[in-house]
């Protein structure tokens, strides 16, 4: 899946619409040449740390420009969207982009309401509205789409992220268990 990766030559924008929302564009796929957005990285597991007082990863980094680097390969699924009215992907990392199938550039456009099948749409929405006003969530147990087919998740973490000024900038969600559904032939 990942030799999908065409990394674009775009640079990374940071956009900041009150009417809109928040959306962090990253056009580039993780790696050295960006520090696997390592700016995002920090904001998803500082607002992790700020929610449960714990970490999300423990690893040991020398440099913190490898940090990006340790949590795109990490053994977890991490996705993360914006604040739009239909929240679009902007980041994943590498266990999450094989496990939804897409390579980045059309993750990063992708509305996150697409990770569920329209008849589980409802359910999600209810656990990012219950996260949206209670900060975090574990145990999360569902269904989810990607491009290759359909898969289920277990004990997903799904929290806001919030930036230094305590403004929201998204949710993130993390799982580590899951596999594939085969439909019967």
């Amino acid at each position: 899946m990942l030799s999908s990766f065409s990394p674009l030559r775009t640079a990374d924008i940071i956009e900041d619409r009150p009417k809109e929302g928040y959306r962090c564009v990253m056009t580039e796929a993780p790696g050295p040449h960006n520090q696997f957005h390592l700016d995002q990285v920090r904001l998803i597991l500082d607002s992790y740390r700020h929610w449960t007082g714990k970490d999300l990863l423990s690893f040991s980094v020398a440099e913190s420009e490898s940090l990006g680097e340790m949590v795109f390969i990490a053994p977890i699924a991490l996705v993360s969207h914006g604040t739009e009215d239909d929240p679009i992907f902007n980041y994943a990392n590498r266990m999450a982009l094989e496990a939804f199938g897409y390579p980045w550039a059309e993750w990063t456009r992708l509305p996150s309401r697409f990770s569920a099948e329209a008849p589980n749409r409802e359910a999600r929405q209810k656990l990012l509205d219950t996260v949206r006003e209670r900060g975090f969530s574990a145990g999360y147990q569902g269904i989810r789409i990607g491009k290759n087919g359909r898969f289920e998740i277990r004990a997903a973490k799904v929290w806001n992220l919030l930036d230094s000024a305590g403004h929201s900038r998204g949710q993130a969600a993390c799982f580590s268990d899951w596999h594939r559904i085969h439909s019967p032939i």
